[in-house]
């Protein structure tokens, strides 16, 4: 059984290419039976293949499990799904394999991955995705194995570390942005369009520095409605926009709309109307849901998810010592991960082992390569960057021995330390015959 995955998000592409990918939560099960069609035409092995999709606002990934992986097959898939060249999408996204899948997973549903570290939301995103797979008949044991799996690190993660210490979310970033621009809060006007979750957290945080006015304004009035019963918020019918979208000095939207809803006529208006009076404008959908040229206007301040990135990351470096302890936790569950498949096949055991480490050695050698180049285009010496490059691949590939060498009881440190000498000592223990 091989396992893969195929994603782009925040760290490989653009907002507007990754709109191209955005898929609804109703959208997933017809998805998900197209994607399965198109993957049985890869062979036999794919006849009834696994499949999952991860859509949110900063990721676009898709997990599958089948006899044999298609990993050329499902490239093809999702650059046509999106209406963009195969070797567009291939450079800004990135494909996984076996345990390299179940790490990526892992770190995902622990909040390691996100713009904003450490964040819980991605969780529930996660399941969500889960049972649409699940509804779509879609999961098969494998896949539910990754992802029970990546629940249960995640949760040992955030009750083991403190991975969501000094967080700051989405929603309070675009308060601290707004309080910026505006000297008190409490005098504007909010308006708040949609009513999913992510608008629901980002009303929570701008209904506690107690505006003038909220409005919500949404497709679906009934769920408006009950989402401005929480904060004594009034509501508007989504086509009456336009005509009140001068009324309002902070506009945030998130939508599932796969066009822009607010144009740059109906805010340059607006602009008028207001005698050029600033607006605050935070778009946080995916795709756009104010058009992009919005930004160029003069009185706009308008902000998307991208844009936020700079002030979520602050506390960053107080979770640094987190973050590793969260990479151990990860690391012992794809190791259980990986005997759980190698259990499933014990033929192919050695040579998933093999793809398996060699996969983790490139990893590791394509990181330190990374780290490498970003030095030397700020201008460091070239041997000091050779030589932190040496450190950081030795480091890597000799953590896990030196903490194997330390468990356990003197039996167990006596089997490890032989392992390790044959492994690493080899020239050491030849010479030694002679």
């Amino acid at each position: 059984m091989a396992v893969w995955a195929l994603g782009i998000n925040h760290h490989t592409a653009p907002l507007d290419l990754r709109g191209r990918f955005a898929f609804a939560l109703d959208q997933i099960e017809p998805t998900l039976q197209g994607l399965r069609a198109s993957l049985g035409q890869a062979g036999k092995a794919h006849s009834a293949v696994e499949t999952a999709i991860l859509s949110t606002c900063n990721r676009t990934e898709i997990y599958c499990a089948a006899d044999a992986p298609a990993m050329d097959h499902t490239m093809h898939w999702l650059a046509n799904s999106g209406g963009v060249a195969p070797d567009l999408l291939r450079q800004h996204s990135y494909v996984l394999q076996d345990g390299l899948v179940a790490r990526h997973a892992f770190r995902v549903a622990s909040g390691l991955d996100s713009m904003v570290l450490g964040e819980a939301q991605i969780l529930g995103q996660m399941k969500n995705a889960v049972r649409a797979a699940e509804t779509a008949g879609a999961l098969g044991t494998t896949l539910n194995q990754l992802f029970q799996r990546s629940f249960a690190v995640a949760k040992e993660v955030r009750s083991s570390t403190e991975i969501g210490a000094h967080s700051i979310s989405m929603a309070a970033a675009a308060v601290r942005l707004a309080g910026q621009l505006f000297e008190d809060l409490g005098q504007i006007k909010v308006l708040f369009v949609g009513a999913g979750e992510m608008i629901e957290l980002v009303s929570t945080h701008f209904a506690a520095k107690n505006p003038k006015q909220i409005t919500i304004a949404n497709r679906t009035v009934e769920r408006g409605e009950k989402l401005a019963a929480q904060f004594g918020a009034s509501t508007m019918r989504l086509a009456d926009l336009p005509e009140h979208l001068h009324e309002y000095d902070a506009i945030i939207s998130c939508t599932a709309s796969t066009l822009p809803i607010i144009g740059l006529g109906a805010v340059e208006s607006a602009l008028k109307k207001r005698k050029r009076r600033p607006m605050f404008m935070v778009d946080l959908a995916v795709p756009r849901d104010i058009e992009a040229q919005v930004k160029d206007l003069k009185d706009v301040y308008l902000y998307t998810v991208d844009d936020l990135a700079t002030v979520v990351r602050t506390g960053q470096a107080q979770r640094q010592a987190a973050v590793q302890q969260a990479e151990v936790i990860i690391d012992t569950g794809v190791q259980s991960f990986m005997q759980w498949m190698d259990q499933r096949n014990p033929v192919g055991g050695a040579v998933s082992l093999i793809q398996q480490v060699n996969a983790q050695a490139d990893e590791w050698r394509a990181l330190e390569i990374a780290r490498a180049k970003k030095l030397i285009a700020k201008g460091e010496d070239i041997d000091t960057v050779l030589e932190a490059l040496s450190r950081g691949l030795t480091q890597k590939m000799l953590h896990g021995t030196m903490a194997e060498l330390n468990k356990g009881d003197a039996d167990e440190r006596a089997q490890t330390a032989n392992a390790v000498s044959r492994l690493f000592l080899r020239s050491t223990r030849n010479a030694n015959k002679l």
